[in-house]
């Protein structure tokens, strides 16, 4: 096969998967069907929520592994002023 050709096979397959398991995360989905009986303007702010309660998780961690190395560069913004 020539170069094209595997590209071409390569987008395709991506594009199948991406489409076939894009399904969303379980936390939006239940946000969704659970705001379908409810009013427009809640219904997107519970799928707000639900995105925040998502990206919350990856700060906390974040802040849990890295808490001295962060100490230490605000310590050293403060000692430059």
């Amino acid at each position: 096969m020539n170069k094209w050709t595997r590209i071409l096979i390569l987008l395709v397959a991506v594009f199948i998967i991406d489409y076939s398991f894009g399904q969303g995360c379980s936390q939006c989905k239940l946000l969704a069907e659970q705001g379908s009986e409810l009013d427009e303007a809640s219904f997107g702010q519970n799928i707000n929520y639900g995105i925040l309660y998502l990206m919350i998780l990856p700060y906390i961690l974040l802040v849990v592994f890295f808490r001295k190395k962060i100490v230490r560069v605000f310590k050293a913004l403060t000692e430059k002023m």
